[in-house]
């Protein structure tokens, strides 16, 4: 049995959601359709705000309705201390873990130039902006602990070391391979403790 068009296009739309397959996909859309055409509604009014109101930082790229975002705003955040992360997410997952005071520059990415994504996709050139103003004394490393986050990290790390800037990586508390927004806030707190020096040769 075919579906009908707009179902059809729910169900097709729904499966763009990572994790998402067409099971699952069609399982949301019935349960919208028949049970909560409310919450439907709201979901779509919510999700066309977001899209509209909803940009980067101008001075970490951090999702956000305005400008500028709440942690570079606050006077009390050490502003020469970057911690470079790959996706707001990441950001998130160390706001809760309470134990940073510094600020943030997130990359929206990795790097892998087999899909064409290189040092100006993730915004490297608006960090060495940030790098050459002599405000940043050390700047962390927050990657993922990936292929892609560590090559990542040692491109960072060259940038950082032509300037004389301190260069730091979140220490092995989080797992190989895993992603920082599914890492709990205690891990996250004993990596930052734990950062060690990063070498560039």
């Amino acid at each position: 049995m075919s579906y009908s068009p707009l179902i059809g296009q729910l169900i097709s739309s729904l499966k763009r959601l990572p994790g998402v397959g067409q099971k699952s996909a069609q399982r949301m859309a019935f349960y919208l359709l028949q049970h909560d055409k409310p919450g439907a509604i709201q979901i779509a009014q919510s999700l066309a705000a977001a899209i509209e109101h909803v940009g980067e930082c101008s001075k970490c790229r951090v999702l956000t309705e305005s400008d500028i975002c709440e942690v570079c705003d606050n006077p009390k955040r050490k502003q020469q201390l970057v911690c470079v992360v790959e996706s707001p997410s990441d950001v998130q997952a160390f706001e809760q873990s309470t134990s940073y005071e510094g600020r943030y520059f997130v990359l929206m990415g990795h790097l892998s130039p087999l899909d064409g994504i290189g040092p100006h996709e993730i915004g490297l050139d608006k960090l060495a902006i940030q790098l050459d103003s002599g405000e940043v004394t050390e700047v962390i490393l927050a990657t993922n602990p990936n292929v892609e986050g560590e090559a990542t990290a040692h491109y960072i790390s060259e940038m950082t070391k032509k300037r004389n800037i301190k260069t730091t990586r979140i220490a092995h508390g989080v797992p190989i391979g895993g992603e920082l927004e599914f890492v709990n806030g205690s891990t996250l707190s004993h990596a930052l403790l734990g950062r060690s020096v990063v070498s560039a040769d």
